[in-house]
Parts: structure tokens; sequence; C-alpha cells
């Protein structure tokens, strides 16, 4: 939604709203969900308390917002890596993007998935949930992908996947931690050593 769009009572709503939510992101995911203070989230956003409640309703909501549209990025990025002819490639290429993407020159490292919600106070139980969820959707698509390859019979896809994505969420903990590339290098060479021998053997199948 542009801005021009009007308020309810009348008034041209002066900002963008896909902007103002990418700015959310990046406070959120610099400081998480606890850290962002309402004055951080408005002053990059270039709004006023008033407009952040009016248009996006609460803080909780603001941040319901940032992450489903941090996620529709992220996703549509993801089912290109995730577009591979084999398990391996499939399990190869997701660690080598997601060690990418964690530390990729102009963006902060990590992930919001894993920053914007490490510890909430229990009255924002809702944001630790939502994140969840969001992970929970990495693992069903890189278990979907699996389930697509050519080699995927006798594979437990949903093993496999939950094993790469919780790989994945460890480099954006130590990414965002200032660990140097080459060191999260090393971790995903480790863990796709221990695939390539686990992989051609099949995994055990969930009867």
């Amino acid at each position: 939604m542009d801005a021009e769009r009007r308020h309810a009572g009348g008034r041209p709503r002066t900002f963008d709203e896909g902007r103002a939510l990418d700015a959310a992101i990046e406070v959120f995911w610099r400081l998480g969900y606890e850290g962002a203070s309402l004055t951080e989230l408005t002053r990059a956003m270039g709004i006023n308390k008033p407009s952040l409640y009016h248009v996006f309703g609460s803080k909780e909501a603001l941040f319901a917002r940032a992450l489903e549209r941090y996620g529709l990025v992220a996703h549509g990025e993801l089912d290109a890596v995730l577009a591979k002819s084999t398990v391996y490639e499939v399990l190869e290429s997701y660690l080598r993007s997601t060690r990418e993407a964690m530390t990729r020159t102009g963006t902060l490292p990590g992930c919001l998935s894993i920053q914007g919600g490490l510890a909430c106070a229990p009255d924002h139980a809702r944001i630790p949930l939502l994140l969840a969820e969001y992970r929970q959707g990495l693992e069903d698509a890189v278990a979907k992908a699996l389930s697509r390859t050519e080699d995927a019979s006798g594979v437990d896809t949903a093993a496999l996947a939950a094993y790469t994505v919780t790989v994945g969420q460890g480099l954006a903990v130590h990414a965002a931690a200032g660990v140097a590339p080459e060191r999260l290098d090393v971790v995903v060479d480790v863990a796709l050593a221990g695939l390539r021998a686990l992989v051609p053997q099949g995994v055990p199948t969930c009867d």
C-alpha cells in the first residue's frame, strides 16, 4: 500500500507501507523484539506512534507483518536454492546458500527468525511461536524439495530437513556473533561430510 492511501478519517497516508515494513524488519533483526522500542521503530520507519498503531495495530502485529514480508522474500529465494535433482544436492545447496546469506555484504548478519525472538517476556509469548512457525515452514519446504528428488525413495525427508535447518539456525547464531565466514564454511563442510556418508545408504524411514 503506497503513500497517499487515505486513513479512515480522510487524511492521506504520507508513507510507503512496504518501505516502513522493511525498516521495521531491520530494527527487529538488529535489536530483537524485546529490544526494539517504539521510538526506535517509528524513527526508522519515518512515522509517529499514532500512525504505527493506526496502520499496524500494535507492536506485536507490526512484528507479525514484518516477519511475513521477510518470509515472502526468503521463501522466494529458497525455491531456486532447493530446485536440485538429488537429495545431497538439495542439502548442499541449502547449507551453502544459508551460510552465504547469513554473512552477505551489505546486510545484517544472521537471520531475523533467530535474532527476532531468542528471549521474550511471558506477555509476548506469541513472538517465539510466530518464529517457530516460520522455521517449521523452512523445514517443510526443504522436506518437500527432498521428496521430489530422483533418489528420495527410502529416505526420511523430514528428519534430513530438520537436521539441515537446525544446522542452518546454528550458522545464523554464529554469524550474528561475528564468527568469520571461513569458520562457518568449515561447519558446513563437516555437516556435508556426514550427509555424504549417510544419504547413499538411506536413512531410516518413518513407519
